[in-house]
């Protein structure tokens, strides 16, 4: 390591003003300041030097997300190799997932940080480390089949029009990577429903359909066909806590997902609040439903089962915790997480066409986070003012 910072420093002046590579400054300042701890800090107002900065907390981040990532892997192999009758070793099974998530992510992250070092470059900033944990999240959240070049276009649209205009990392309003989403689910539905999305190159005789889907067709099913859904998939509770079930590439497996939560917890990165909240917020969506029992999707479904469906908690643990976009007051994140919890429980439950709500819940309360602080704020203004007397 000593070496290369010593070539590095030995580097550093022909990227400085008035160096032969001057304009590709902010380009060397991120592979360097990614590389080792920067040696300089702000040069004005007030600030707290601590232990960690921004681009250690990504990487934490990232690091957290490495559970999910790797099962997401081993079950694409093994939902392929089940869908085709076929028995492999768990290996083959990895080895056969790595190479279909490989290029999603790289796509991600070349497509990305190449427009995050372009607005860096024309705007004489450093570059921003933000797009370290969205260009992981943005794979996590794609189906296996999804084409690169529409992960393409969705990662560019959320860095672009999520991100970049509203000023960069710490600026924008909504998570970029569930922006990417957004974009890819809307221009993109047929690559985002159905059941050959979830399982590459499936048999055509399997059905590869999510534990998500089985349930919205609970809403219009016959008692017939209700107990023969809930005898299927939909009773297979450990498989979908383990994770061994189509879905998105990191959302199936909740087991992952929870040591990621553990990892943000312990490491002081992740708001335990807004997960809390979340999943709080889920299971009481889902336990009024269950009171109404209005369809067999409300009556059948346990309020629990919600919690490990689709993609809640994966975006309970990685998606609603974004500082940026989540809020800031301590009381704002319990109101915060359990609104999200709540709405993607009653969106998925009352709109068939949107089964997968975690998304729309999340994306709704960001817009609303700002308000939800200056609201906490206010009151405790008013509090306090309440305690003291104020002379005329």
């Amino acid at each position: 390591m000593k070496a290369l910072r010593k070539f590095l420093d030995k580097k550093k002046p022909l990227f400085e003003k008035g160096g032969k590579f001057a304009k590709l400054q902010s380009t060397f300042d991120a592979f360097d300041t990614f590389l080792f701890v920067p040696d300089h800090t702000s040069k004005t107002g007030t600030h707290i030097k601590d232990a960690i900065d921004l681009k250690r907390t990504m990487s934490v981040v990232v690091m957290a997300l490495i559970p999910s990532l790797l099962f997401g892997m081993y079950n694409i192999g093994y939902q392929h190799f089940l869908s085709v009758g076929e028995t492999a070793p768990l290996m083959d099974m990895f080895v056969y997932g790595l190479i279909k998530v490989l290029p999603i992510v790289v796509v991600s992250y070349v497509v990305g940080l190449g427009i995050e070092f372009a607005f860096a470059q024309m705007r004489g900033h450093a570059v921003n480390e933000g797009f370290l944990v969205s260009g992981m999240l943005i794979p996590l959240v794609m189906p296996v089949e999804a084409p690169l070049w529409m992960v393409a276009v969705s990662t560019a649209f959320a860095v672009v029009i999520g991100k970049e205009v509203f000023g960069g990392t710490g600026m924008n309003i909504w998570n970029p990577a569930l922006i990417a989403r957004a974009f890819f689910f809307f221009a993109y539905p047929s690559k985002m429903s159905g059941d050959s999305v979830w399982i590459a190159e499936k048999a055509d005789t399997f059905s590869g359909a999510t534990p998500l889907a089985d349930a919205a067709a609970l809403v219009d099913a016959t008692p017939a066909q209700a107990e023969s859904l809930m005898s299927g998939a939909l009773s297979q509770t450990w498989d979908m806590f383990i994770g061994l079930i189509p879905g998105s590439i990191g959302e199936t497996s909740t087991l992952a997902i929870l040591i990621g939560a553990v990892i943000l917890i312990a490491t002081g990165i992740g708001s335990w609040r807004i997960m809390l909240s979340v999943f709080v917020g889920g299971y009481a969506m889902g336990a009024i439903f269950n009171l109404i029992g209005a369809n067999p999707y409300m009556e059948l479904i346990p309020a629990w089962q919600h919690l490990i469906m689709g993609g809640f908690a994966f975006g309970a643990v990685f998606m609603a915790t974004d500082p940026v976009s989540a809020t800031q007051t301590t009381r704002g994140k319990y109101i915060y997480g359990f609104l999200i919890g709540f709405l993607a429980v009653l969106i998925r439950v009352m709109n068939a066409g949107f089964p997968e709500a975690m998304m729309l819940a999340i994306l709704f309360m960001n817009t609303f986070a700002p308000l939800i602080d200056h609201y906490v704020v206010q009151g405790n203004v008013k509090r306090r003012l309440k305690r003291v007397k104020v002379k005329a």
